[in-house]
């Protein structure tokens, strides 16, 4: 399967670079991991999916997932079933 990728841009006031002392590469990958949790915790992407978006292992990315209040299984058959349609 071929995927693509999309490129997002956002503004960023270089004050918030400076108190987290991050270059715009760091900031940028600190969004996109707290993005991915944040959608799988809400159920909408599964942990494969925000895994790979957040260039990590799936494992690893649960484990910190739920170190940030996500559930794995919390919503059922359908959640079930998204989780372990890859395996």
């Amino acid at each position: 399967m071929s995927s693509t990728a999309a490129t997002i841009s956002i503004d960023c006031p270089s004050e918030v670079l400076l108190e987290l002392h991050v270059s715009e590469e760091e900031l940028a990958t600190l969004l996109k991991e707290t993005v991915a949790i944040e959608l799988f915790r809400k159920g909408k992407l599964s942990s494969g999916l925000a895994a790979r978006w957040a260039g990590q292992e799936r494992m690893p990315f649960i484990m910190k997932a739920m170190e940030h209040g996500a559930a794995l299984l919390d919503q059922g058959e359908a959640d079930f079933r998204r989780e372990t349609s890859l395996i």
